[in-house]
């Protein structure tokens, strides 16, 4: 990523600090292609680093202030210092960030105070994990500025993983299973990551579109959700207390076909055994489409993706109405497949469309939304990219 953002906020910096930083990082935002809220059922996820970034210039002070600043319209500076940081302190945006410094600290790394200037391309709210890419460019950031050397291998890059899901999880107070930032700080340019979250293996999956004749498209119907506001912890909950109900240390040890059986029927409640079926038909949807993409099948790929939309929409209820008609607009216009990614609730689609079919399928969309009086969507054509890195 040349120019853009990482120019905006290094002269940002000098503005601020007075000072040239000792570099900017960056880190990008994700798309799922499938596999929602399996993560954190020790399942299976597929996404993709977006070229999407969030950027960070950084530079060390001589205490443990934290001073934070963000080119963001609407967000005022902060102070805190890195004693002080908890559940409740500094709070709003500025959470993510000091809490990053704070886990590191808490993990024993010698990391004091910073200065620090943020902006982002990757939209915020939309699904497309926002507060990942923030967290793990600011813990690229620490760990460049004070030497740590984690950027540097795969073992430090899943310590820093580790650093951000204890920001968001500790401090912020937003439950994550670890996909966003595990694709934040891995991802690989022209390859989705297949994720297994009992394991903890990865593997590369190439996904070429274009080679196709294809086009990923994103489309963010502009609906706001946050992951902080009780429905996605609701949903890891009611895994959590079905797992236990069957004794079981995850869902991930379930099949398609325990689905039926007596006891799994009677252990559990009707809305858990509907989250359940949702994340274990998710999980086989993953590697289903791994195959897919292997073969080159894209019309199966395009099936799959339909098929865990609906699963998302009926059984794991985290849709909405918007995203419900971009997938049916979408397929209607020619699309292969579509489905919500991301916690749900709002936020964006995923669409596989023929390149050509790429400007119908938006206009189809767009026009839509304007019928039913809704705020324009925002699409846009993405490519699986590169993992958090240092820019200059």
């Amino acid at each position: 990523m040349s120019g853009g953002i990482v120019d905006q906020v290094r002269d940002a910096y000098r503005t601020e600090v007075g000072a040239d930083p000792a570099g900017v990082w960056s880190a990008p935002g994700r798309v799922n292609l499938i596999g929602e809220h399996t993560d954190y059922n020790a399942g299976l996820c597929l996404p993709i680093a977006l070229p999407h970034r969030t950027a960070v210039a950084a530079g060390a002070r001589s205490d443990d202030r934290l001073v934070l600043t963000s080119l963001a319209p609407g967000l005022e500076p902060v102070e805190v210092d890195l004693g002080e940081v908890s559940p409740t302190v500094p709070g709003g945006w500025a959470a993510y960030v000091a809490g990053v410094v704070w886990a590191l600290r808490e993990e024993g790394y010698a990391v004091r105070g910073l200065d620090l200037v943020v902006d982002s391309a990757v939209p915020v709210g939309a699904g497309l994990s926002s507060s990942a890419a923030l967290t793990c460019a600011v813990a690229a950031a620490a760990d460049g500025v004070f030497g740590l050397g984690l950027l540097d291998t795969e073992a430090g890059r899943h310590r820093l993983v580790a650093a951000a899901m204890r920001a968001e999880n500790d401090i912020v107070g937003a439950p994550t299973g670890g996909l966003d930032q595990t694709v934040a700080l891995f991802g690989r340019a022209g390859q989705a990551l297949r994720l297994d979250f009992r394991s903890g293996e990865m593997s590369a999956v190439p996904v070429d579109f274009a080679a196709a004749g294809l086009s990923l498209v994103v489309c963010d119907t502009r609906v706001s959700h946050s992951l902080a506001d009780g429905q996605y912890a609701a949903r890891r909950a009611s895994c959590e207390r079905a797992a236990a109900a069957l004794g079981l240390d995850s869902l991930r040890e379930l099949s398609p076909a325990d689905l039926g059986r007596a006891e799994v029927v009677a252990a559990l409640s009707a809305e858990e055994l509907r989250r359940v079926r949702h994340v274990v038909t998710e999980i086989r949807r993953v590697d289903a489409c791994v195959q897919a993409l292997r073969d080159g099948d894209w019309d199966e790929v395009g099936r799959l993706f339909v098929a865990s939309h609906e699963s998302l929409r009926g059984d794991y209820e985290v849709s909405c109405v918007e995203l419900d008609a971009v997938v049916s607009e979408a397929l209607a216009s020619g699309a292969l497949g579509a489905r919500m990614t991301g916690g749900g609730f709002g936020g964006s689609a995923v669409v596989l469309v023929p390149t050509e079919r790429v400007d119908q399928v938006v206009a189809a969309l767009t026009e839509r939304f304007a019928s039913e009086g809704w705020g324009a969507p925002d699409c846009f054509v993405v490519t699986a990219s590169e993992a958090a890195r240092r820019d200059r």
